[in-house]
């Protein structure tokens, strides 16, 4: 049966179209003429129309979570739906991509196999609507021009499913007998509209913070050492559930048990790609599902590219370190560039098909070019040993740093990115749709984050200093959102071509994350959290012979952390990126690479390398909904289904009823 939402659309689409166009049917010898428009219609939709998903399944559970009032509502509905735990777990295994996250020349889906990037045919489902005759029996005739028509015969209460040509028109002729003798014959040219959809750029882009499935933990606690010497330098944190290592930090007791990073990684939070850490919750998919989910006469191929991590020599132009390695088969060292893969699908797509094109290209990037993450590490590591051998190790810098590179450094880099990918959307930049970042650090209508440890006490060292935390955050709202917004609308001096160079900006979501920080709190967040999460920033136990056993001081167990439920904060803290990932750091530098598990650099990357400060899925929904205006006019969406109807000659029903149609 047909979603409410397609039922809606195509009755404001195309029923006018049908009342209009209706004509009257041809009399049948010996009976009246009918003078009546016809009282029932072609209804039609694409299948699983989001072709990343393998099964249509996946694709409905989309469908059904929609309302018409946008993606952020409808990922609230799918996270109070799986309590918390997160649609994507169920769905990270069945898409269109390898184990690398590589997109495949051709991908199974829902039994047939079909080339991802030049699909030659589509599924559809195709039914009468309106008023027709209780019991009546329904004769289709499909022609694309190519081969004999297909037919089929059904009650008419049935939906007939078939594939249709891409890029080719299919005319559906639907012929109903009448009650009082007559006939009548509805016809519908059925054209699926395939767009090519590229998504680019860097962490926020790609769904850092949001893992499809997050890493279990165990209620027990795991050691972890600090930069110091003497009892003082272990602390003790959830672990990983099913974890048949040692929990010590005993180096004896480690190496007995077989303590191994193979070990830990096999239980690894689940990405569908895990060395750019790209996430089905990620906004560039969000918004392209988005379309899928409200046009029914579209397929949406979408491409991912976006890598966590990048910036736009290293990641978007150049090879970059792996983010992590997935939890089964082979740990790639580096990602190839998001250009090189674009070219390599592109020229894949033009094998095929000479003329295929991408419609539009979503970007998000920049931030990563200023060293954010060294602004962040600055705010949030208090004077400590950790703090000086960070900052020996050019992990952290201050504003002025990173207010150099933005105006020294970045405007060429960008310009050089415009210019890459110019010929890929025809030479109108405006088809790259560019969605700036949410300041991650305000709340209550756009006031800076006091700071502290709220959020951020998942290791000792962490403290965000309130001076240093407004300082970014004015830097933020102040100088790099203007800048990156000059930069993609060809402000100023820019652009050489302001015309043809000019990128579609994307920022209305930014008021929204004012009041989402990951400083925000509400009554209504989860029960967890709320007890769990002290403001105070107390919510570990410190002795360490209590921690071992129940590291967290509240009544809940750490499996009962929900990385998905609807919460005020939209931006990961330092303590959810933990609970939800707890990352081991293949991409760091090798000389912050960890030594062992309990190893004091892995306290602290563990808290922050799996999307501290990124958005949650709450805010990447919010992101999409942001961008989905943007791309429904570049894209020229919805668009009216052409209809028309026409007098059926003399009725001659088939003597058998075909029971499906074939290829």
């Amino acid at each position: 049966m047909f979603r409410p939402v397609l039922t809606a659309l195509i009755l404001a689409f195309a029923g006018p179209a049908l009342a209009q166009n209706a004509a009257p049917p041809a009399a049948v010898p010996g009976q009246p003429a009918a003078v009546t428009a016809a009282p029932f219609r072609i209804e039609w939709e694409v299948k699983n129309r989001f072709r990343l998903f393998k099964t249509e399944a996946d694709f409905q559970r989309h469908v059904a979570a929609s309302r018409g009032d946008g993606v952020l509502a409808a990922e609230q509905r799918l996270a109070r739906a799986s309590d918390g735990r997160g649609w994507a777990r169920d769905m990270v295994d069945n898409l269109c991509v390898d184990q690398s996250g590589r997109i495949p020349e051709f991908c199974q889906r829902d039994g047939e196999r079909e080339n991802y990037v030049v699909p030659a045919d589509h599924p559809i489902g195709v039914v009468a609507a309106g008023a027709l005759p209780p019991q009546a029996v329904c004769a289709w005739t499909f022609d694309d021009g190519q081969g004999a028509p297909r037919q089929v015969t059904t009650p008419c209460e049935e939906e007939v499913r078939l594939r249709v040509r891409a890029g080719k028109p299919t005319t559906a002729a639907l012929d109903v007998g009448l009650p009082d003798g007559t006939a009548q014959r509805v016809v519908a040219d059925i054209l699926v509209k395939d767009m090519l959809i590229a998504g680019m750029g860097d962490s926020i882009a790609a769904g850092e913070g949001n893992p499809d499935r997050p890493v279990a933990l165990d209620d027990g606690g795991f050691c972890f050492r600090r930069f110091l010497a003497g009892s003082t330098s272990e602390y003790f944190r959830p672990g990983r559930a099913n974890f048949k290592g040692s929990k010590a930090c005993d180096a004896s007791l480690s190496s007995a048990l077989g303590n191994t990073a193979a070990d830990w990684a096999k239980l690894n939070a689940r990405w569908w790609s895990a060395t750019c850490h790209r996430s089905l919750y990620g906004y560039q998919l969000r918004a392209a599902l988005a379309l899928a989910v409200e046009q029914p006469h579209t397929a949406v191929t979408f491409l991912p590219l976006a890598c966590s991590g990048s910036t736009i020599d290293l990641g978007f132009f150049n090879a970059l370190r792996a983010r992590e390695c997935p939890a089964t088969g082979a740990c790639v060292t580096n990602n190839p560039s998001q250009m090189s893969r674009l070219k390599e699908a592109m020229d894949l797509a033009r094998k095929h098909d000479k003329e295929r094109k991408l419609d539009l290209i979503m970007l998000t990037i920049g931030a990563n070019d200023i060293w954010f993450a060294g602004l962040v590490a600055d705010v949030i590591i208090e004077a400590s040993t950790e703090r000086t051998l960070f900052a020996k190790g050019g992990m952290i810098i201050d504003v002025p740093d990173a207010q150099k590179i933005l105006d020294n450094d970045l405007p060429g880099d960008f310009a050089r990115l415009r210019a890459a990918l110019k010929p890929y959307v025809g030479g109108d930049l405006s088809r790259v749709v560019y969605v700036t970042y949410g300041n991650p650090a305000l709340a209550n209508g756009g006031q800076v984050c006091p700071g502290g440890r709220s959020g951020f006490d998942v290791h000792p060292a962490f403290n965000a200093d309130p001076a240093r935390l407004r300082k970014v955050a004015d830097f933020v709202t102040e100088k790099f959102l203007p800048r990156m917004r000059a930069l993609a609308l060809c402000e100023g001096k820019a652009c050489k071509d302001a015309a043809t160079e000019r990128m579609t900006f994307v920022d209305s979501h930014q008021d929204q994350f004012a009041d989402h920080g990951f400083c925000a709190r509400a009554d209504t967040d989860p029960a967890f959290d709320r007890a769990c999460f002290s403001e105070k920033g107390e919510s570990f136990e410190s002795n360490p012979a209590e921690a071992a056993i129940e590291p967290l001081r509240c009544n809940y167990r750490a499996r009962d952390f929900r990385a998905y439920a609807p919460r005020a904060r939209w931006v990961r803290t330092a303590n959810d990126s933990y609970f939800t990932a707890m990352t081991f750091p293949e991409g760091i530098s090798p000389a912050l690479q960890p030594s062992d598990l309990h190893d004091a650099t892995w306290g602290a990357t563990s808290a922050v390398y799996g999307g501290a400060v990124h958005p949650t899925a709450e805010g990447h929904a919010a992101m999409a909904d942001a961008a989905l205006p943007a791309l429904r006019g570049l894209l020229e969406l919805p668009t009216p289904q052409q209809i028309r109807a026409e007098p059926l000659p003399p009725l001659q029903m088939p003597a058998q009823a075909a029971p499906a149609i074939t290829r």
